[in-house]
């Protein structure tokens, strides 16, 4: 199997908060508005993150995005008015910086060290 694209997913009961939130998240509004019950972004080459309105499901995404610097990623955030975790280094992989959405979701930013098995 060779994938092409990869989508993933974040539940939210409500869909125009979690919308305004990753707008902050990512510096720009949607890239698609599929519907009234889904949003998306193209994060890279063959990457999108969706927000879908799915109340039974919301609050308990996981996702994580590697960034080239995760310090400069932090700093754009916090000017947009997001906060993460504290930076926590990671032996031997890099660093990352979790942020959570108002719902529960969870993002995690990363920095790789070059040559790790994360790098490719």
């Amino acid at each position: 199997m060779t994938p092409e694209v990869l989508f993933a997913g974040v539940a939210t009961a409500d869909l125009d908060m979690a919308s305004t939130w990753y707008e902050a998240l990512w510096g720009r509004p949607p890239d698609i508005v599929v519907n009234d019950d889904e949003v998306m972004w193209r994060i890279c080459d063959g990457g999108w993150l969706y927000l879908v309105r799915d109340p039974g499901r919301a609050g308990h995404a996981l996702v994580t995005v590697a960034v080239p610097d995760l310090d400069h990623a932090v700093a754009e955030m916090a000017d947009r008015g997001l906060a993460t975790s504290p930076i926590e280094t990671i032996e031997g992989a890099g660093r990352k910086a979790p942020v959570v959405d108002p719902e529960g979701n969870t993002v995690n930013l990363i920095e790789v060290v070059s040559g790790s098995a994360a790098t490719g």
